[in-house]
């Protein structure tokens, strides 16, 4: 029962900093904060990312941390799950080869708005349509290559297995929210490509329009 309590309580936190990260990301709050701070809305990006990092290092620190190992692999099983994690890890770092690793940080928006160039229709972030490299097999490479990585564990606790199971919701839930603005975006292009792309699984979960 102690366990049980534990896990409400993980996925509460976690669930509450899922909440507070899509509102964040909204358009309807960033067309707000611009029309509360006109072209310093180029300072948002940043300012999301650093938050959101603040937040999940206070939703780790205050979570309860059961002790209960759900298994450990031993020599070689423990070698071949590393051995997958480093691909994973290597599929994340090509994925960044296709977007704008600045832009995704926010630094290139500061350097706009310090240049006086700052277009504040983009509100936090100049986007681009990718459909290269990753994107061809999975709408959310980065999602995809993440679920992985952090999935592929030779030893893995409660604690651990609770707040994966609550990310895999929440890049499900995320990137619905984050769908909607490409589709404001993009139109029919987008849903083109919705059409034929699996939103994270590549290929055996595809999803089904």
């Amino acid at each position: 029962m102690i366990y049980l309590f534990d896990i409400v309580i993980i996925i509460s936190l976690f669930f509450g900093f899922g909440i507070i990260h899509i509102i964040l990301a909204s358009t309807r709050v960033k067309i707000w904060v611009t029309n509360l701070f006109d072209v310093k809305i180029a300072f948002y990006r940043i300012f999301y990312n650093i938050s959101s990092i603040i937040l999940l290092i206070i939703v780790y620190s205050i979570s309860p941390k059961p002790d209960l190992i759900i298994y450990d692999l031993s020599f070689p099983f423990d070698i071949v799950i590393f051995g997958l994690q480093i691909l994973s890890l290597s599929g994340f770092v090509w994925t960044l080869k296709f977007i704008d690793g600045k832009e995704f940080l926010g630094t290139s928006q500061i350097k706009r708005w310090l240049n006086g160039a700052y277009d504040k229709t983009d509100l936090d972030e100049s986007s681009e349509f990718i459909t290269d490299g990753s994107y061809k097999y999975s709408r959310h490479p980065i999602y995809f290559f993440s679920i992985l990585f952090l999935g592929l564990r030779p030893v893995m606790d409660l604690f651990y297995l609770t707040m994966f199971c609550s990310f895999i919701i929440y890049c499900y839930v995320g990137s619905y929210f984050e769908e909607q603005r490409l589709i404001n975006k993009f139109g029919e292009q987008y849903l083109e490509y919705q059409s034929r792309v699996p939103r994270i699984f590549p290929l055996i979960f595809r999803n089904k329009k």
